[in-house]
């Protein structure tokens, strides 16, 4: 009997934006290709912090008026292309709230607590990794299906808890300085080594597929360059 090789180890590291809907739906294209390779790829997930605007003031800006200013958009195509992102959310089964109001806000305390939780996860040795995955997609949930102003503390920690973090870390942290250095530091990073735009999937610290791709292009990568290099 032939022994049965051990599922091949991949990083990848997602940097994104919380206020990105083409990163929640290219991380939910993704999860097809984490479950097709189920007991072939063991992933290791990882958060990366990116800011679409880091001069977002704290209050935000509605998001329509956003849009228009950012990409020279009518109203009209800022709706049409709002109503295209939440259809196409809502076939990979994720539900969209894009009203009237709907709020593009600032991200950089959501990126400090995801560090922390990228932290906390490094911290149980030997568990699985899950809690920044859930924060984000928590934040995520608050964002776009909730309309809630993800800068809000109260808000913040109420995600963390739901992701299964300590909520007075989670307050304390907030209320301090900590993790800012990290987040700075790690998007200088990621836009020295050529991420201009998210969303962007890092395979093993060396290969980068951008943009909400369909599973099939991953695939194509991770059999080529990863199984096929894995021998």
């Amino acid at each position: 009997m032939m022994e049965r090789k051990q599922p091949v180890a991949l990083r990848v590291d997602v940097v994104s934006d919380v206020m990105c809907p083409w990163c929640l739906i290219g991380w939910l294209k993704f999860q097809h290709v984490i479950k097709h390779y189920r007991g072939v790829i063991d992933f290791e997930i990882r958060w990366r912090p990116f800011e679409l605007n880091p001069d977002m003031p704290a209050d935000g800006v509605n998001a329509a008026e956003y849009l228009a200013q950012r990409y020279g958009v009518t109203p009209e195509q800022s709706a049409g292309n709002r109503q295209n992102i939440a259809e196409t959310a809502q076939g990979l089964g994720f539900a969209f709230h894009w009203g009237r109001d709907f709020r593009m806000r600032n991200s950089f305390d959501a990126h400090r607590l995801l560090s922390w939780a990228e932290a906390v996860d490094d911290a149980r040795l030997g568990d699985v990794r899950h809690h920044q995955t859930a924060l984000k997609m928590a934040l995520f949930r608050a964002h776009f299906s909730e309309e809630k102003d993800v800068n809000d503390k109260m808000i913040l920690v109420e995600a963390a808890g739901d992701a299964g973090l300590n909520k007075d870390k989670a307050r304390r942290i907030l209320e301090s300085d900590d993790y800012a250095d990290v987040v700075r530091a790690e998007q200088a990073h990621w836009r020295d080594n050529g991420v201009n735009g998210v969303p962007a999937f890092i395979l093993n610290g060396r290969m980068m597929v951008p943009g909400a791709q369909e599973p099939e292009v991953f695939m194509r990568v991770i059999d080529r360059k990863i199984l096929g290099s894995a021998g």
